[in-house]
Order: C-alpha cells, then structure tokens, then sequence
C-alpha cells in the first residue's frame, strides 16, 4: 500500500497559494517550526494538527487527501486508496472519498495495548461519532471517564476536548466518522 508524502503535499499546497512557512504559522497559529518539520517529513503531524495547519490555508483535512487521489472518484475503496497514519501505537485508516466537496471521513482505528492519544486532550474539530469494534478502551470526555467496550459508543460535538485510552491487554479497533471542516472560514 503506498502512503502519501504530507509534507511534500503541504508544501506544494503552501507555494500554490503564495504562502511563506511564516505566515502560514502565523494564520494557523502554530510555529514556523512545526511547520518546517512537517514539511521535511521529520514529524507525522496528528490529524488535528494537521487540521489546525490546513485551516490557515484554509482547506478541509478531506481536500487535503484527496488531492493525491485519481483523476475519477472511487465509489469503492479497497485497500489501496485507504489513507493510513501512525502515531505511536495507535494506526489510522481514513476514507473521506475523493470528491470535491466530501461531507464526511470515515476511520478505523486500532490502539495497540497501553496506546492513548497522548497527555493532552485532542479537541473535536468538527462532530465525531464512533462505536467500540473490538477490545475496550477508556475515554475521558465532558468531565466523565468511561470504559466502553464492544457496541458501545460515543458522540462528540465539535470543540470537546477527549481523551482516548486502551488500559486492556489487546488491541482496541473502534470505527469512527467526523464531519469535514468547511473548506473557507472568515478571518
């Protein structure tokens, strides 16, 4: 399965829209480090991360990927067109299909035992909804800390901070689906 190149793709978004790495930092509000690294290829950006960058283009996380997609939308996706990211010990499939203006992304995720999001909650950008496939998993979300297992499920809406964690000695699989950000924002 090939894997896509985010930071040759960001950069080649970045010069096509006359965009210095400062003052893409400066509309993302991030450092122009963090965007030099992830250029470089020598960080793996999160998807939020790589959201909040996006947004000071301002393009959707879905625009993003499929710009390396075919010249003819896929109805089906078989592996191959599937957009994987690690992090850690957690691994992300996410199909947003390959439309112009695609409405929603949808991911598998598979936390290794002990994986988590991190130490910091990550911040719903959008709506998220999931359901637990396999294993359980600890989240911390709107001041509660639950353990959901197989069927269970959780919705978040847009700007919740959470915390996911696999305490469990197997791997956790939970299928999830997020609104895409509009594309153009306001200043």
């Amino acid at each position: 399965m090939s894997t896509m190149d985010v930071g040759a793709q960001l950069r080649e978004i970045r010069i096509s829209r006359r965009l210095s790495q400062r003052e893409l930092a400066k509309r993302a509000g991030v450092t122009n480090g963090m965007i030099s690294l992830i250029e470089q290829n020598r960080v793996s950006p999160s998807i939020s991360s790589l959201g909040k960058v996006l947004a000071g283009i301002p393009m959707s996380l879905s625009e993003f990927f499929a710009r390396e997609g075919r010249s003819e939308p896929s109805v089906f996706y078989l592996e191959g067109p599937l957009r994987e990211a690690a992090r850690g010990r957690i691994e992300t499939r996410a199909v947003a299909g390959e439309r112009a203006a695609p409405t929603v992304t949808l991911c598998y995720q598979q936390f290794a035992p002990e994986a988590d999001t991190g130490p910091e909650p990550v911040v719903s950008v959008t709506e998220r909804i999931g359901v637990i496939a396999r294993g359980e998993v600890e989240i911390s979300a709107a001041g509660e800390t639950r353990t959901l297992r197989v069927g269970d499920a959780f919705c978040f809406p847009a700007g919740l901070a959470y915390r996911i964690r696999n305490r469990g000695a197997e791997h956790c699989e939970i299928i999830s689906g997020a609104g895409v950000q509009p594309a153009a924002r306001c200043p």
